[in-house]
């Protein structure tokens, strides 16, 4: 259960191996590993010594969060992410949005690699996510005490920041890096959807679709944290010329597609 006393326990570990006040968080996704050689790095405590923190179970997923600076700003990052598909719970998964805001930060910054559903989106296109559709079943809100933490009846108007959002677009306008702006859904996976299912995410609204992000915005958005998303798109979900997956390719394009990424983050850093 989560209480008070339990976050205390994780920041007085984090606090002991030198992690300072932050400003802002940073959340890697799958095959975004690169971002991390662009930080002075200060302190890193591993997920599984970190009380009450889940552990990372994804290959591609380092599981690891780290405090330092980056752009002059102090930022603690999570290397490595949790899913609904791992077999955690809502709470559970967007736990270490909890310990971030504990730590100070005032901003959260969120990246995956997503699956394009808009026929108009390419592989290795990135996706300034402006609203989302949340099809996990769930919300991390929906535990007793959650009052505790925060209002219980969260208003997602606008989940995502305008200002934060308005700063990357005008970036990345201004070195040429095509980035679109659309609707992300959250599915629980970790299979992929059928020709049907993809179908159905277009009719539903949807310009993207991954396992991730939605629970981690929600949190975000009790704690009053701007946040500003970005997906790499590193597949085209086209129902009627679908292709079996390929691992090593989406990682590969993730990895190709990252640079632009950091330049964006760093921009609003």
């Amino acid at each position: 259960m989560l209480t008070e006393d339990v976050l205390k326990e994780s920041l007085a570990f984090l606090r002991s191996k030198g992690f300072g006040d932050a400003e802002v968080g940073i959340i890697l996704g799958t095959g975004l590993g690169q971002f991390v050689d662009e930080i002075t790095i200060e302190a890193v405590a591993h997920y599984h010594h970190i009380p009450f923190f889940p552990i990372s179970t994804v290959e591609y997923h380092s599981g690891k969060l780290l405090y330092g600076t980056l752009q002059g700003k102090k930022v603690v990052v999570m290397q490595g992410r949790f899913h609904l598909y791992e077999g955690y719970d809502f709470v559970e998964l967007t736990y270490p949005i909890r310990v971030m805001h504990a730590l100070g930060i005032n901003k959260l910054l969120v990246s995956n690699a997503a699956g394009a559903i808009n026929p108009d989106y390419e592989k290795g296109d990135l996706l300034l996510i402006d609203d989302h559709i949340n099809l996990q079943g769930g919300s991390p809100l929906a535990f007793s005490n959650v009052s505790e933490f925060g209002p219980r009846f969260v208003d997602m108007i606008c989940p995502y920041d305008a200002e934060l959002s308005k700063i990357v677009e005008e970036k990345a306008s201004s070195v040429g890096i095509k980035l679109h702006r659309g609707v992300y859904a959250a599915v629980i996976g970790p299979q992929l959807e059928t020709r049907a299912e993809y179908r159905m995410l277009r009719i539903l609204g949807a310009d993207a679709v991954g396992m991730s992000t939605v629970p981690e915005v929600i949190v975000a958005n009790q704690l009053n944290l701007p946040v500003l998303a970005i997906s790499v798109l590193t597949d085209e979900c086209d129902p009627d010329h679908l292709q079996p997956i390929n691992v090593p390719e989406i990682m590969e394009i993730a990895k190709a597609s990252e640079p632009k990424l950091i330049q964006l983050f760093k921009s609003v850093i």
